[in-house]
């Protein structure tokens, strides 16, 4: 293994989108007791920054691993199909139509009520578009229609933020 090793191989996962979390936790525990600068501290400097680079290697791999959305997108990238959220924004119409939605519903909402009802709809939209990216990326192997997926569940996401905000404001 080597420092450029992909997350999954670094972890000994198998490379796909449904993983268990407690695995993934108990391996980065496992492999940061191994990487720990201070158990190279008899072997000198130059030994230690190898290991300080492989704690930093291993922080990152679980940070990607441990997050359904990074994950996802880490997939993407590693079967060819870059999620590009940055400079692809095309979306299915019908996405486009709930996003617009939501965001009147939250302009409108007043109450801790009609919140509630739109942190039920974003928990329910969210487990969709999960459920969908583990299809397309676990069993028909399609990280380009993964990919709108991804970008889907990251509205989501920023929009649940923005719920929890409004939250706050209502002084919740």
């Amino acid at each position: 293994m080597t420092l450029t090793s992909d997350d999954f191989d670094l972890f000994g996962l198998q490379r796909c989108f449904a993983q268990d979390r407690a695995a993934i936790d108990a391996r980065w525990k496992e492999l940061q007791r191994e990487a720990h600068p201070d158990r190279f501290a008899a072997q000198g400097p130059a030994a230690q920054r190898v290991a300080m680079q492989w704690s930093v290697r291993i922080n990152e791999a679980y940070q990607r691993l441990k997050d359904p959305l990074r994950r996802a997108a880490y997939l993407c990238e590693l079967r060819g199909a870059p999620v590009n959220a940055e400079t692809n924004t095309a979306m299915p119409a019908d996405f486009l139509v709930a996003q617009m939605a939501w965001r009147e519903a939250l302009d409108e909402a007043t109450t801790t009520a009609a919140l509630d009802t739109l942190v039920g709809d974003v928990d329910a939209a969210r487990k969709a578009a999960l459920a969908a990216i583990e299809r397309l990326l676990d069993v028909e192997g399609d990280a380009d229609r993964a990919v709108q997926q991804v970008r889907a569940l990251m509205f989501i996401e920023r929009f649940a933020l923005d719920v929890e905000a409004r939250f706050e404001q209502l002084g919740q």
